[in-house]
């Protein structure tokens, strides 16, 4: 056998968890986890980590989730190691370019929002008419009634 552990990543769809009952639900995506490790890594002994345990039970038994993404390590002795997959290299490239985004965003607002100042007023100047024509309107209106 070869010194170096056998590392690879995969989704796990637990879709089919949704086909048993409602109380059985997590526990079910459990064994589905360990039935997907024993069948891709070859291997019967598989140990699945307390992280992965939490992530499959956060919402209670009845609503485990559809997916899962995991990492499952095979050492020299054949035990299969189930953890939860972390990505870091995608993380740390996505941060400079959302601030670029926003630094660039700020002076469109305030182009925009002077435009609608001007529009403000016409409107403001537009409303005090209306509004004495109704109530030149309404009084009538209240005579009429008497």
């Amino acid at each position: 056998m070869s010194e170096e552990a056998l590392e690879r990543i995969y989704t796990i769809n637990l879709g089919k968890v949704l086909l048993s009952p409602n109380n059985q639900r997590a526990k079910r995506a459990i064994n589905m986890i360990r039935e997907f490790a024993t069948k891709h890594m070859k291997s019967e002994n598989v140990k699945i980590e307390e992280e992965i345990s939490h992530l499959v039970w956060e919402r209670g038994i009845r609503h485990p989730p559809r997916k899962i993404r995991v990492k499952l390590s095979k050492d020299d002795d054949g035990n299969i190691l189930v953890s939860k997959y972390q990505e870091e290299k995608k993380i740390t490239e996505e941060k400079p370019k959302k601030e670029e985004k926003k630094v660039e965003e700020k002076p469109k607002e305030k182009k925009s929002d002077e435009k609608p100042k001007t529009e403000e007023k016409k409107i403001t100047e537009e409303k005090p008419k209306k509004e004495e024509k109704k109530t030149a309107e309404s009084k009538p209106a209240k005579k009429s009634k008497e």
